[in-house]
């Protein structure tokens, strides 16, 4: 066995100890066997991009057939290696997965967009019926996009930006914001080369001048925390570079002015001291008025859970806050990912609540795949998976997470399909706007509904999600009215 393959059994062994190995042994030596003649741009040998991905996956503690997968995950695209053939090796359920992230061949489409569109389609469709097949996709375009030095300049920013906006923000909606990062800070290297090589430079320099403040803070943080005995370790955070340098360009400030570059998350035991911890935090600093906000009690789509909220140290330094637990911080770093964890040898056993909190994205993946145009398709692919979004509330204090851009037509929708449909008017914030206002986060929405009220063609050129669009397509389609 070589040092690779050890590496991988023995890593594997340390979380699913009472697991054969003997398949992932196989998947192995089967796909190194298959690739054997094949190198990467780079000059090394292929496979060493399979064991890479399954490397990535194996830190997430996914289960066997995930990583055998892993291990295959290119030999039906790029070996004569056939699904029948996998299947009888290795079963059924290892080859659906790497069938699920093997590409269309390129030369049936007309066009790259028609390409692209109809791969995202074909891999979206098979995450639907199995989580598993993104988180092997994701792992395959870290690596990739860490050998993206050895392609040619038009190459490696065609797929650079693919990543930056198609699958960093699609790890956001999974939760997986670690693997984001890392997504969108290699991204933002081949696209801005010289801006993120300057602010690389100043975030370093920022590190080293704050840190004795940074450290100040955390002791007289630590000293308040000690009184009350609440269990908790403290993180310090640095904002990604990418994310610094959305900011920058969203708020058209020059990076000094970006007030939580740095940060710090306390990691506790129980939600009752998340909340504790928040009123100690805002008694020991001030707070900024208006930066608390509620994740906890408002979870993000994405899973996502944990208190924000920024202060002011004693030195005058601004500094954002993150209060969760363990098992949210595992979420929040891992996303999705964390609930095919392995406890006892059974995947997913540690939240019986998986199949529901997959429901958003099987629902959201049958509204795309209403669009049958590639382009559109594309378009509203980046759209619905738009990172800023706005929180709107209806009349009874229930809150819609949507798009940045969403209007009440969208609101309309994500309450109901019947209240969409005959959807006539709005008022936000008890004023009536048109159907295209662009609704902003904290707005009270309430839609006017109407009996016999049906959707307009022109509401297409309105809608921004694909729900919305989807229903509106569907009627029209139904009366004959070519959308």
């Amino acid at each position: 066995m070589t040092m690779e393959l050890q590496q991988l059994v023995d890593t594997f062994k340390s979380y699913a100890p009472h697991v054969d190995t003997e398949p992932l042994v196989r998947a192995y030596r089967f796909a190194e066997k298959a690739h054997e003649h094949q190198a990467r741009a780079s000059g090394e040998h292929y496979f060493v991009h399979c064991n890479a991905v399954a490397e990535t996956l194996v830190k997430f503690k996914l289960d066997l057939p995930t990583i055998c997968a892993a291990l295959l995950h290119d030999v039906l695209e790029d070996t004569p290696v056939s699904r029948d053939e996998l299947k009888k090796e290795f079963g059924e359920e290892v080859a659906r997965l790497v069938d699920g992230v093997t590409k269309l061949d390129t030369l049936q489409f007309s066009s790259h967009d028609v390409a692209q569109a109809e791969n995202w389609r074909k891999m979206l469709l098979a995450t639907a019926q199995d989580i598993r097949v993104i988180l092997i996709k994701m792992a395959d375009r870290l690596h990739n996009m860490s050998t993206l030095n050895f392609l040619e300049r038009d190459r490696q920013e065609r797929i650079a930006h693919e990543t930056l906006s198609l699958y960093a923000p699609l790890a956001h909606r999974l939760g997986m914001f670690q693997l984001k990062s890392m997504l969108e800070d290699m991204g933002f290297q081949y696209l801005h080369p010289e801006e993120h090589q300057d602010l690389a430079k100043k975030v370093q320099e920022l590190n080293q001048s704050r840190d004795v403040a940074l450290n100040a803070f955390k002791v007289t943080l630590e000293t308040q925390l000690e009184k009350l005995n609440i269990p908790h370790r403290i993180l310090v955070r640095t904002k990604s570079l990418y994310s610094i340098f959305q900011k920058m360009e969203r708020q058209n400030k020059p990076f000094e002015e970006i007030q939580d570059a740095l940060g710090v998350r306390i990691i506790t035991d129980t939600i009752a001291n998340c909340y504790a911890l928040v009123g100690i935090v805002h008694t020991a600093f001030k707070p900024v008025a208006g930066s608390f906000t509620d994740y906890i009690s408002v979870p993000k789509m994405n899973l996502y859970q944990s208190l924000h909220t920024t202060v002011v140290s004693p030195h005058g330094d601004v500094i954002e806050i993150q209060i969760r637990t363990e098992e949210m911080h595992r979420t929040a770093e891992y996303g999705i990912a964390a609930h095919w964890r392995y406890k006892s040898g059974v995947p997913g056993a540690n939240d019986p609540h998986l199949e529901e909190k997959l429901n958003w994205l099987r629902q959201w993946i049958e509204w795309l795949q209403d669009l049958k145009s590639p382009r559109e398709f594309l378009e509203s692919l980046k759209t619905d998976l738009e990172l800023h979004q706005v929180f709107v509330f209806t009349p009874g204090g229930e809150v819609k997470a949507l798009p940045a851009g969403a209007t009440p037509i969208d609101f309309a929708f994500s309450v109901h399909t019947d209240i969409g449909m005959s959807c006539v008017g709005a008022k936000v914030n008890n004023k009536m706007v048109r159907l295209d206002y662009v609704l902003k986060s904290g707005d009270i929405c309430e839609i006017q509904t109407k009996k016999g009220s049906v959707p307009k063609k022109d509401w297409l050129s309105i809608v921004k999600t694909a729900r919305a669009r989807s229903k509106i397509r569907h009627y029209l389609r139904e009366q004959g009215i070519v959308a």
